[in-house]
């Protein structure tokens, strides 16, 4: 049977394809859904964590009120917790320490100092408020330029400079290139920084089961097992006395897909104490101390012919990392992403990408949704469309033209991505044909009579998702995430019970999941339960990131139904005295002719009287299976995004009319799930595009720490967003599915801004940096206006 395959018994009314509704849903509805925030454990105090409020320096004391003392704990108080340690297997990594509070020295503003404890919140927030830090400041290196100057001041005093590390990935003669192409196109862009925004803030609950012998985490985590194996590392007990739950959890997007200093510090806290404490993050601590995304630099060149045909691409990268390597991840983890995916899905021969990562006094920063694509569809896409600009073509033209044809599938880029399949050019075609970009066109030569320009604007990108071992090794992580399992077991009474180590936050995979059970056993979605997010009852698993939950959790639960059904049939076929070959799964039942036996018979004789069972047959129906895909390589999701903007140059507000996504993640579980999951992404793509952005000033301060600065896109700013749908199945995965929980924000910044510049194309105006806010736009103009002037 071939990867894309289906089996022959399945419902086509709930398997893969269908859009049932969701199975979690109601819960959720009913207000039944249970957080962090909703455990309690008797006898539980709340912690607050005290806070540095500059953005470097040493901490000479800290002077606790006398009624306060032994309700506020130092790095001393938890001396046996051992530091976080994100080291990057890439040659002259410079490695961080990133101890759960400070010991000696603040590195950024919100770096922990201190645990204050209390039997309230407000309480703890007093005790925090109640106590004085005496710092002997250092210059703060609030910027990539600060950081990399010469002279500038270490921020951890054992590097050589401020840099963690700086990879390079070159294919073909740069060089000649350079010296032979007839059209060379230059580029600087910027990304602004910004937080993750979940709906649900972070959070810990620590406490020790006296009856099991071990220390209990609630985590808000999207990967509850290897979070218990780095805690067991730092706390240095074993992984058998420890139990992490993730309990529902309100939105991750990547930033609760970290090891963070605050869940080691409760649970050491609360080990040493032997007292129940939770730690509930503030939207405050959220902006300015949890991890934070983008804040990429490009410098771009292409050459190209005198058609737009791009023959070489030079990049280089800079990623502000933030005061400590994140982990698993590692802080080079974003400019490396960028930078090897940088040629999008263009056949682009030549290629020489550099991509540093810098240390500076900011918050850390780990993956959020897109990670380094978003940045490397933001360089590529807006560079495309200089390049068409520059030989006098439309970008849609040039953009199809350079695209990997489906003949030349599979292909290997000249970042060494193997892309599995796909037809890039046709999706671009349908986007341009959805957006109606004839009629774009007409409107664009037409005086608007509230004065706004029209613009139009496309980003194409490819998706890296399932990724397989040998990938995952050859990036240099801690970790390697190359599998994942799953333990599919009935219960007597004819039920299906799924065991993940992935966890759902938003997805719908208990559904899906559900949808990959029908369509193996023929078995009502309804009937099947997912069980995932508690280390103590699901296989070790990896969690859900990178869009890999469907392609690799599918294909665990794929694996281990279709074991079950095959026992299924034996069992069925001789309660029914059939032979084997002739009976098959509908409905929940055995089949063979007109006559049918229920899954709960077949259960019952599995499990409660095996003296029914065929002879030989053991008793039992449960089955344990592991995933990897076909090809370490990946399965490669694509799509393409088009923007319809109306910019008014009087005020610089931007408003989004008309938004297309074509996309292609092979074969769909749930289309109306993959939709959803598209215009979720879209939206927060729009933040980034838009809105969202948290600057600094010279002493490293945040200047957006709560919502009155910090904005973000809300009903009326995300538009009515249509979705076209292609499938093109991947070769090396179960059902040919192909990831997506990404692949909706990743092209908004780059199909926002390439259609802002097109109306701006008028006033000889361009913005090169998002979010594409009304002052850079007006600055745009200005500039523009000033050049006319002075020549």
């Amino acid at each position: 049977m071939s990867a894309a395959s289906a089996p022959i018994d399945g419902d086509n009314r709930q398997g893969i394809g269908s859009s049932p509704r969701r199975n979690e849903d109601r819960r959720f509805l009913d207000g039944k859904g249970e957080y962090v925030a909703d455990i309690r454990v008797p006898g539980m105090s709340e912690a607050v964590f005290l806070r540095s409020p500059i953005a470097h320096g040493r901490i000479r004391s800290v002077e606790v009120p006398p009624e306060h003392q032994g309700k506020v704990f130092f790095a001393a108080d938890i001396a046996f917790a051992k530091p976080i340690v994100a080291a990057s297997a890439a040659p002259n990594f410079q490695r961080s320490d990133y101890p759960p509070l400070a010991v000696d020295k603040v590195r950024f503003v919100g770096d922990i100092v201190a645990i204050c404890i209390a039997p309230t919140r407000a309480e703890a927030e007093d005790i925090a408020q109640a106590c004085v830090i005496d710092f002997e400041e250092l210059p703060p290196i609030w910027d990539i330029d600060v950081a990399l100057a010469p002279d500038a001041p270490l921020i951890h005093d054992h590097w050589t400079n401020n840099l963690y590390v700086e990879t390079r990935i070159e294919t073909g003669d740069i060089e000649a290139a350079r010296k032979s192409a007839p059209v060379t196109v230059r580029k600087s862009l910027r990304m602004g920084r910004h937080a993750g925004v979940s709906l649900e803030c972070r959070g810990v609950v620590a406490h020790y089961d006296r009856r099991l012998d071990e220390l209990v985490i609630y985590s808000s985590t999207q990967f509850p097992h290897v979070i218990r194996s780095i805690l067991a590392e730092c706390l240095g007990v074993s992984e058998g006395k420890l139990r992490v739950i993730a309990p529902d959890v309100g939105g991750g997007f990547g930033i609760k897909n970290n090891f963070n200093p605050e869940e080691l510090a409760i649970a050491a806290l609360s080990l040493k104490l032997g007292q129940p404490l939770r730690w509930i993050e503030d939207r405050r601590e959220h902006l300015i101390a949890s991890p934070h995304a983008r804040e990429h630099r490009y410098e771009l060149t292409a050459y190209a012919d005198q058609s737009g045909r791009v023959l070489a691409l030079d990049a280089v990268v800079v990623v502000d990392a933030g005061a400590y390597s994140v982990w698993p991840w590692t802080a080079s983890m974003e400019a490396g992403m960028s930078a090897g995916i940088m040629t999008g899905p263009y056949d682009i021969p030549i290629y020489r990408g550099v991509a540093r990562t810098v240390c500076t006094n900011k918050s850390p920063m780990g993956p959020y949704r897109g990670v380094g694509r978003s940045g490397a569809c933001f360089a590529i896409e807006t560079l495309i469309d200089e390049v068409a600009r520059s030989v006098g073509r439309d970008p849609i033209d040039v953009r199809i033209e350079n695209m990997v044809r489906p003949e030349s599938m599979p292909y290997r880029s000249a970042t060494h991505k193997l892309y599995d399949s796909g037809d890039y050019p046709e999706c671009a075609r349908r986007t341009a044909e959805a957006i109606d970009v004839a009629a774009i066109r007409k409107r664009q030569t037409e005086v608007s009579p509230d004065g706004r320009l029209i613009g139009l604007g496309m980003a194409s990108y490819t998706e890296q998702t399932a990724h397989g071992t040998a990938e995952w090794v050859a990036r240099g992580l801690p970790v390697v995430f190359g599998y994942e399992p799953a333990l599919a077991r009935f219960t007597p009474d004819g039920k299906l019970v799924l065991f993940v180590g992935i966890q759902n936050h938003g997805q719908g995979l208990e559904t899906t999941l559900a949808q990959v059970a029908n369509q193996e056993l023929a078995i009502p979605v309804a009937d099947v339960i997912v069980r995932h997010g508690d280390s103590s009852v699901s296989p070790y698993g990896m969690g859900t990131f990178a869009s890999r939950s469907m392609t690799m959790a599918g294909g665990a639960v794929s694996a281990a139904c279709a074991q079950l059904a095959e026992k299924i049939r034996r069992i069925g076929a001789h309660l029914l005295q059939a032979p084997r070959d002739e009976v098959h799964l509908a409905d929940g039942r055995v089949h063979f002719g007109t006559q049918s036996v229920a899954f709960k018979d077949v259960c019952q004789a599995a499990f409660l009287h095996p003296e029914r069972l065929p002879e030989g047959e053991d008793p039992a129906l449960e089955v344990n299976a592991v995933y990897q895909p076909g090809r370490s390589t990946g399965a490669f999701s694509y799509a393409t995004h088009a923007c319809v903007v109306a910019v008014d140059p009087g005020t610089g507000h931007t408003e989004i009319l008309d938004y297309v996504v074509c996309h292609d993640c092979g074969t769909m579980v749930n289309p109306m799930i993959v939709e959803a999951q598209v215009v979720g992404g879209v939206a927060q793509g729009l933040g980034t595009a838009l809105y969202e952005e948290i600057p600094y000033d010279e002493n490293g301060q945040p200047l957006a720490s709560t919502f009155l600065d910090y904005m973000i896109p809300g009903a009326t700013e995300v538009p009515d967003v249509r979705v076209l749908h292609m499938e093109t199945p991947s070769p090396h995965t179960r059902f040919g599915i192909k990831g997506m929980g990404e692949g909706g924000a990743i092209a908004p910044p780059a199909a926002v801004l390439n259609a802002v510049n097109d109306a701006l194309r008028s006033l000889n105006a361009a913005v090169t940096e998002t979010p594409v806010t009304p002052e850079r736009i007006l600055d745009a103009i200005a500039s523009s206006a000033g050049q006319r002037v002075s020549a």
